[in-house]
């Protein structure tokens, strides 16, 4: 519940409190405090039992933390009845990128010809342009 509170912001929380209530106080407010957070968890699991009572017992084994969404997704993709395990095994990124990384890197720098003979393999490395030949069109001040 207060995991993300210092020892720093702790003492400065009691030193507040005791500024606050004083110190003959203190006690008495703590004691309310914790009476009042017990009655709140009691409420809480009273609702709970109740709610699963009232839904029958074919949710005897329904589970509230199963209601966030984050939760109740982890939970359907670890489900094997989706079949995503075999997908997901099935599937290796890093062969996949190997395999693109060598079409781009590859060194084959042989004619469009012979590229499209060896098995539909597109040559991607980038071949030195001609000289003398460009392929853009005129540029023309005017029209910009």
């Amino acid at each position: 519940m207060f995991n993300d509170i210092g020892p720093l912001e702790l003492i400065t929380l009691v030193v507040l409190a005791v500024l606050v209530f004083g110190p003959d106080k203190l006690p008495k407010v703590i004691q309310d405090v914790t009476r009042t957070i017990r009655k709140i968890r009691e409420f809480s699991e009273s609702a709970k039992q109740d709610i699963r009572s009232e839904l029958g017992p074919e949710f005897k084994d329904f589970e509230f933390e199963d209601l966030n969404p984050k939760t109740f997704i982890r939970k359907q993709l670890d489900n094997d009845e989706l079949g995503l395990k075999e997908i997901r095994n099935g599937f290796d990124l890093k062969k996949e990128m190997a395999e693109v990384t060598d079409a781009v890197h590859s060194t084959d720098t042989s004619s469009a010809s012979s590229s499209s003979s060896s098995g539909g393999r597109i040559d991607m490395t980038k071949k030195p342009e001609e000289d003398g030949k460009d392929d853009r069109p005129p540029f023309d001040a005017d029209a910009t």
